[in-house]
């Protein structure tokens, strides 16, 4: 299993460099395909249904707008990759909303990179749910850049979220490459007691030697904690120094609205490094 096509989001934000370099390396790593995206931000629907067929100059103007920022901040994509040296990619600018646009173009990928979102820095193309949709819509495991920090490695020292849920089965399934690739992962068990029955006689174990199997160096934690699980895992993280956290992500939507489990909304709010979060 390896990632063949990698797709990721650009934008006219300031950290779409730092998402497009993390991208790059990632391809390169994998010898595969890099797709660039960028949105308009007007909704296909529109298109579908036929509401944007009429012949109105304040309209035109007004998509030839968004259409240029969207091709303005594409712009950014070929130099970057070109410089670090990625074999195999292509740029797009796609008429749709970001949300839904690159949950659709992310189901012809193997993996697709995003930002957490920046309070500090509202997007006129992106809503502020943009990350929780894409993770719970997609259909592929994403892979989420914080707004803050460089990023150089991803994937050297990595920590694996385990509760033995569907979630976080998918989300182990989904990192096997970078998994085999890490000098060392650490599956943690929080607070295993919770949920008995589902983690055998040593929690952990079992997804140890089912990650071992596939050549991944790796061992188990088991941890207590009284404090609230997200931030058990964002001290963890720093703990053992890891530069990715794998986990489920939890939680469903309904219409517009995405609604999340605690722990996910924590992490997605409050990450200090990449996360690959799969639903």
């Amino acid at each position: 299993m390896s990632y063949k096509t990698i797709l990721v989001h650009v934008d006219e934000s300031r950290r779409a460099g730092e998402r497009i370099r993390v991208a790059a390396r990632l391809a390169i790593t994998e010898d595969a395909h890099l797709i660039g995206t960028a949105m308009t931000g007007i909704s296909r629907f529109l298109f579908q249904s036929g509401a944007l067929q009429q012949n109105d100059p304040n309209l035109e103007a007004h998509l030839g707008l968004l259409r240029q920022y969207a091709n303005k901040s594409i712009a950014q994509f070929e130099p970057i990759v070109q410089k670090l040296g990625v074999n195999s990619y292509e740029k797009r600018v796609v008429d749709d909303e970001a949300d839904g646009g690159i949950s659709l173009a992310a189901r012809y990928s193997d993996l697709v990179i995003i930002s957490q979102n920046d309070p500090d820095e509202p997007s006129p193309s992106v809503m502020s749910d943009f990350p929780e949709y894409v993770v719970m819509n997609a259909g592929r495991p994403v892979l989420l850049i914080p707004f803050a920090g460089n990023f150089e490695s991803v994937g050297e020292q990595i920590l694996v979220a385990w509760d033995a849920s569907m979630e976080a089965t998918r989300a182990v399934t989904a990192a096997i490459p970078l998994l085999k690739k890490a000098k060392l992962v650490t599956v943690v068990v929080l607070n295993s007691g919770s949920k008995p029955g589902v983690h055998g006689e040593q929690p952990g174990a079992d997804i140890a030697l089912y990650l071992a199997r596939h050549g991944v160096k790796v061992e188990v934690m088991q941890h207590r904690t009284d404090v609230d699980l997200g931030n058990a895992l964002l001290s963890l993280t720093s703990d053992i120094d890891a530069d990715l956290l794998v986990m489920g992500g939890y939680g469903h939507s309904r219409f517009r609205e995405v609604l999340l489990g605690g722990v996910t909304r924590t992490i997605l709010n409050a990450m200090t490094v990449p996360v690959l979060m799969a639903h």
